[in-house]
């Protein structure tokens, strides 16, 4: 449908984004310049971004000894694997 359509388009949009926001606070952390909001990290997981934001992590080694980021991360994740999990079992 073209729902599924868009919402996949959202969510490779939302992923690279949040990829490239932790890449981006990576330089700029490695090069002493302003920072990106570790909350604007994590509305861009929430936003749809959380495998974007989870690989870049680990990808640019980025924010990997923050607790609240190596869990918070994948638990959103989780949640938003779940979430869709239930609407196309109801939706179908």
């Amino acid at each position: 449908t073209d729902f599924m359509q868009y919402f996949s388009c959202y969510l490779i949009l939302m992923n690279l984004f949040s990829f490239g926001l932790c890449a981006t606070d990576k330089y700029f952390a490695v090069h002493k310049r302003c920072r990106i909001r570790e909350r604007t990290l994590f509305l861009s997981a929430i936003a749809g971004g959380s495998t974007g934001l989870l690989l870049g992590m680990y990808l640019c080694r980025h924010k990997t000894k923050h607790r609240s980021f190596t869990i918070g991360v994948p638990c959103i994740l989780l949640l938003q694997l779940l979430f869709l999990g239930i609407c196309h079992y109801y939706i179908k």
